[in-house]
């Protein structure tokens, strides 16, 4: 039995330390994190991701670097497929989440090849609030007017939010907009809008307080209604897309769309982390949220931030998104195809 013993200790002699337990600190010395974007560098999801690393690190166990890299495709889908498919699964990956994560999956996206409740989910660092507007010289100025005469927009694209809730309005709530997908960017649409080629156009909220302030504080854009799932303080009497429903069904299929703004601007990982580096990660986001030099950041930069979520109550929103009844998503899915 001495012999035996002796053995033992010895074959534990040879265990490489990385595969022995290690306290998440042990682990993350000297370690890089890697922060995966699915867009091109510049835009939301971009700039929140390089908020949070620049921060992250010097909260979380063992002083790890925190690296930002950038993998577009199919619309935030190759990455989302990487992260959950083919990426370590050890703490040392984490990426921006899709705000239409749980949709694309619950919609039936072609290409969707994950299961958005098994991400491991690390928390929000501001929710998504996006707005319809018209420019002031359209006959159109609220919501009851789009319903009774046809309303020119501009788009960006036909998977684009830009054109797809305009065109779930137009089934579920009656509205007669005519939305014109040529626009490669907002900043065409607005020019176009300008020029008197379109009427109006959608953009973030918190993009166009920022780039447009001059618009709202001279009354030159009429604001129709806004994406979320609660009214922005900003915007008191703006509906919400899903008060625009004719009846509960049209209402909670409406609703579907604002729970990917509810999702925002969030952080993911790979599905099953060890517990001790899940929780590290959770704790250190919860930190960097509370981190004052970051807090006076976004203030003097006027960036969006908070509140927040954490993981397990994204958790509980991913999971509330993918239990809708079948005749629900239906209607949804219907009405993003126009």
């Amino acid at each position: 039995m001495r012999f035996v013993a002796a053995m033992t200790l010895a074959v534990i002699g040879l265990v490489p330390r990385s595969v022995q337990a290690q306290t998440p600190a042990a682990f993350y010395k000297g370690k890089t994190i890697e922060l995966y974007v699915g867009t091109d560098p510049g835009g939301g999801y971009d700039l929140y991701a390089r908020l949070i690393a620049r921060y992250l690190g010097r909260h979380m166990p063992g002083g790890p670097s925190i690296v930002v890299k950038n993998m577009p495709g199919a619309g935030h889908l190759r990455m989302a497929n990487w992260v959950y498919g083919a990426a370590p699964r050890d703490g040392t990956v984490i990426a921006a989440a899709p705000q239409s994560v749980a949709i694309e999956q619950v919609l039936g996206t072609e290409g969707v090849q994950y299961d958005a409740r098994q991400f491991t989910w690390i928390g929000r660092v501001a929710p998504v609030v996006e707005v319809t507007y018209t420019w002031h010289t359209s006959p159109t100025k609220t919501l009851d007017d789009a319903r009774r005469r046809e309303t020119i927009m501009g788009g960006s694209g036909v998977a684009s939010p830009t054109v797809f809730y305009l065109k779930a309005l137009n089934q579920l709530a009656g509205t007669k907009f005519n939305v014109i997908p040529a626009f490669p960017s907002n900043a065409e649409t607005n020019l176009a809008m300008q020029r008197g080629e379109v009427e109006g156009g959608s953009k973030a909220w918190a993009s166009m307080k920022v780039d447009n302030a001059d618009w709202l504080r001279d009354g030159k854009v009429n604001i129709l209604v806004q994406y979320a799932t609660s009214r922005d303080k900003d915007l008191p009497d703006v509906p919400l897309m899903m008060e625009l429903g004719r009846n509960e069904d049209e209402r909670r299929a409406l609703n579907l769309f604002a729970m990917g703004n509810a999702m925002g601007r969030s952080i993911m990982a790979t599905p099953g982390i060890p517990a001790d580096r899940l929780a590290a990660l959770r704790r250190a986001f919860a930190e960097t949220m509370s981190d004052p030099e970051l807090i006076s950041f976004t203030h003097e930069k006027k960036i969006d931030f908070g509140p927040a979520l954490t993981g397990e109550e994204l958790q509980k929103l991913v999971e509330e998104t993918l239990a809708l009844p079948a005749h629900v998503v239906a209607l949804a899915k219907k009405a993003r195809g126009g």
